[in-house]
């Protein structure tokens, strides 16, 4: 850290870096080429031979999913810009506001491990507040290497420029945290208070290809253990909800059921009624408005299902960011400091004071001269 981004009589904040997917800067071919091409290179997330890789991505998926891909954000886009991005803003300051009641210095920096923010724009954002204990916290309940892991090596990547490097936590799930699915839950129940209930609940997480759960990624256990928790909280039957998987892309096989064939069958099964939670997804975003929202409630439709809803994802709503507080809170309890901040750092000071004028350590310092009192000149 650079001297001019810290100083020894300066409180150290806890800070908080909150970390997401990302989002293209617009709905255009070329900003979605820019971002492609960077999430779709991650070897977290397609795991391939780089050579062979390379030549498919930029050979055959950059030059015709680019266009395709922003006819789809034109259908979400907002006059604000990225749904995903705005939620993610009003996640971040409602998050920092909660853990300010506590710890008044607290900040808390929002990243994007694709696009922008940058992980690097919001660790140096982090650094020039002088953050020396961080907490890093992925909006991904469930434990995913294309995901969770992936955002930890952009960490960490970006970390290895440092010299001085904060004390670090890292967040590597909260999917069975009770306030996680309290919060849930409420969503339901404050969805079907205005749109009634219906014949069966569809709890949609985004895929992962199954040799991928072969290797040992636990992400499909933990959204199995999501959805039966949740399904216990809202007190429903066997029978009456249902896992599946969205998203799958390329000819391999993905975890299943599919959520587009577990519409259809569950709708040529005599269901009615549907409705459809993504658990997995903190904020709505493509996925969630675009591809459940829209595109399969036309795949129900047609199949002959007669009501179809959404239930939006977790977003900005109090309980989500108070569970996000309390799960921050048990993570940094006996690291972060509890008392006064700015006491901690006057102490700080007085101890680096007296050694430095006192030549201990040959080299000067001028918060040393701004001390109150004179230390042991002996």
């Amino acid at each position: 850290m650079s001297g001019s981004a810290w100083r020894h009589d300066h409180p150290e904040p806890p800070g908080v870096l909150l970390l997401n997917l990302g989002t293209p800067e617009a709905p255009t071919p070329a900003a979605l080429r820019r971002y492609l091409a960077e999430f779709l290179w991650d070897p977290r997330v397609v795991e391939m031979p780089r050579p062979l890789w390379w030549l498919i991505l930029h050979g055959v998926i950059l030059r015709t999913r680019p266009r395709r891909s922003a006819a789809a954000y034109a259908r979400i886009w907002t006059g604000h810009g990225s749904p995903l991005l705005l939620h993610a803003r009003t996640q971040r300051a409602g998050l920092e506001e909660r853990l300010r009641a506590r710890w008044p210095g607290a900040r808390v920096v929002l990243g994007m491990r694709y696009g922008r923010p940058a992980v690097a724009e919001a660790l140096a954002e982090l650094r020039e507040a002088g953050v020396r204990r961080l907490l890093v916290l992925p909006l991904y309940p469930q434990y995913a290497a294309a995901t969770t892991a992936s955002a930890f090596d952009a960490v960490t990547g970006e970390l290895r420029r440092w010299r001085w490097l904060p004390e670090l936590r890292f967040v590597n799930h909260y999917h069975d945290d009770p306030g996680y699915i309290a919060a849930l839950a409420a969503s339901v129940r404050d969805y079907q208070a205005g749109h009634g209930e219906p014949d069966h609940l569809l709890m949609s997480f985004h895929g992962i290809p199954m040799a991928t759960f072969l290797a040992g990624d636990p992400y499909y256990c933990e959204c199995q253990k999501t959805a039966r928790l949740l399904a216990r909280e809202l007190g429903l039957e066997e029978g009456r909800w249902t896992v599946s998987f969205q998203s799958r892309l390329g000819p391999k096989e993905w975890l299943r059921p599919y959520t587009d064939r577990t519409l259809r069958r569950l709708a040529r099964e005599g269901v009615k009624r549907v409705q459809v939670i993504c658990p997995g997804f903190s904020a709505d975003c493509l996925e969630t408005l675009e591809e459940i929202a829209m595109e399969n409630r036309e795949v129900f439709m047609a199949a002959g299902g007669r009501e179809y809803g959404y239930i939006p994802a977790l977003n900005g709503r109090a309980d989500h960011l108070d569970a996000l507080a309390g799960l921050v809170e048990r993570h940094v309890e006996g690291w972060w400091p509890g008392g006064d901040p700015a006491a901690a750092a006057t102490e700080r000071r007085r101890h680096l004071a007296s050694a430095l004028a006192a030549g201990r350590l040959g080299i000067p310092c001028p918060e040393a001269e701004a001390t109150e009192g004179k230390p042991d000149q002996r």
